[in-house]
């Protein structure tokens, strides 16, 4: 038998042990490559489907997965609570790892929101890629598109009648008694704060109750619709239960997403970046633009599988060809500062050569003592970056070398935005693969 027929083999037997749940599988070749991320609603009967004696890869799934399949020398899996979750945890893998064979998910592409701006007198309801900063709800993200998303909006607001309107609307604006409303308000589909129809507590309340509603299981609306649409089926309204049905399923629809804290889409936060630069680039009185920014931080619990995270930022955007992952060799226990001066010393030796461009500013998550253990291990090399700094969470104080003093932005300032998601990145980088080799021990460096 050959050495190829004894990996598929292998492969094989392994899959059999592989559980029928939801997940992802994970193609890998020479060196635990990943090759490609796959997901599935039963990852033992997909993941083994490659497989098959009888299998024509070549008529289902072309020459590039037959080529693939060809390279690869095992297959391992990481189980999801649900396909919703396997759906989103497959986007989030596919633009981190960016394994060679995944050419849908890799660019930076959202899954979208909906948006209460409850800061605002008046609360809008939008589907968003882009939600604001701060002042509003936010619900999701949605794996069904916004098209999909957009009609099950159309029919929330058939319900509960919140406008969906870009006009900004003002509490003490006495012009709103002459504004005339759109068509919306004439079909009974919103209450038209704009033309002052209806009072603030009371829009509100109606504002309340949506969001309750998105938040609750949403079972007794959905009983509600299942009786109505049976009765009108047993009255031969066969018109009238099929718009039920598709009510249900839109309503339905509203469970296909994933949380804001487990499935974090950062690229959706972004400030603009023309202006972040130069907000940064006077910051740090720099005589040259600040165009690329390279993120640091730790990952361990209790000093185990202690891994470092590098991303790298150009002109203001994420580049994840530059991110690199560091399993801590040389640190036991729990030390932070000594594992930053690891990464530091093992990124920048190359740099430090000639080998390698140093990026405009090194930014380390953490304090004061997270940026002095930057320092001291550029000083041990005998190599100074460009600019050097550390951005603390607590506060979202930056600390600067020249500075005796921790530097805060406005909450609204592009700058501090701009350092929040390289330092965000950094940290959602490495918990992820610290999260990876705990689990499954599926990449390495």
């Amino acid at each position: 038998m050959s050495s190829r027929s004894e990996t598929i083999n292998a492969i094989r037997e392994k899959i059999k042990g592989f559980p029928a749940t939801p997940g992802l599988y994970f193609m890998k070749g020479p060196g635990d490559v990943v090759l490609y991320i796959g997901k599935a609603k039963s990852l033992r009967s997909r993941a083994a489907s490659y497989f098959q004696p009888s299998a024509d890869l070549m008529e289902s799934r072309g020459p590039k997965i037959v080529e693939m399949i060809n390279k690869v020398e095992t297959v391992d899996f990481l189980e999801a609570k649900s396909e919703i979750d396997a759906i989103l945890k497959e986007a989030r893998l596919i633009k981190d790892v960016r394994p060679p064979y995944n050419t849908a998910l890799a660019d930076d592409k959202t899954f979208p929101y909906i948006e209460i701006t409850t800061s605002d007198d008046f609360a809008g309801v939008y589907i968003t890629r882009e939600p604001r900063a701060r002042g509003s709800k936010l619900f999701g993200p949605f794996t069904g598109g916004a098209r999909e998303l957009q009609g099950t909006l159309v029919l929330l607001q058939k319900i509960f009648k919140f406008r969906t309107c870009s006009l900004e609307i003002n509490e003490d604006d006495p012009k709103r008694r002459f504004f005339r409303p759109c068509i919306l308000y004439s079909i009974n589909q919103c209450v038209a704060p704009c033309g002052a129809k209806v009072e603030k507590g009371e829009y509100r309340k109606i504002v309340a109750d949506l969001i309750k509603f998105l938040n609750s299981k949403r079972s007794v609306i959905l009983r509600q619709l299942k009786c109505e649409m049976d009765e009108a089926a047993k009255a031969f309204e066969f018109e009238k239960a099929a718009v039920l049905r598709d009510r249900i399923r839109l309503i339905e629809r509203l469970d296909d997403c994933g949380t804001l804290e487990d499935h974090v889409q950062p690229e959706a936060f972004a400030a603009d970046p023309t202006e972040a630069l130069a907000e940064l680039k006077h910051i740090l009185h720099a005589e040259n633009p600040v165009r690329i920014v390279e993120g640091i931080d730790i990952a361990n619990i209790s000093g185990q599988e202690a891994v470092g995270s590098l991303v790298k930022f150009i002109d203001g955007r994420p580049f994840k060809s530059g991110y690199r992952r560091f399993k801590i060799k040389t640190v036991s226990g729990v030390d932070d500062y000594a594992m930053i001066r690891e990464v530091v010393s093992r990124r920048y030796k190359h740099a430090k050569e000639g080998e390698e461009l140093w990026p405009d500013l090194v930014l380390i998550d953490g304090g004061l003592g997270h940026l002095h253990a930057a320092q001291q291990a550029f000083e041990a090399m005998g190599a100074y970056p460009p600019r050097l700094a550390a951005i603390a969470k607590k506060f979202e104080e930056i600390y600067l070398p020249e500075r005796d003093k921790p530097l805060r932005l406005p909450s609204r300032s592009p700058a501090r935005k701009l350092l929040q998601y390289v330092r965000d990145e950094a940290h959602r980088f490495a918990q992820h693969y610290h999260h990876l080799l705990r689990s499954k021990k599926l990449l390495e460096e």
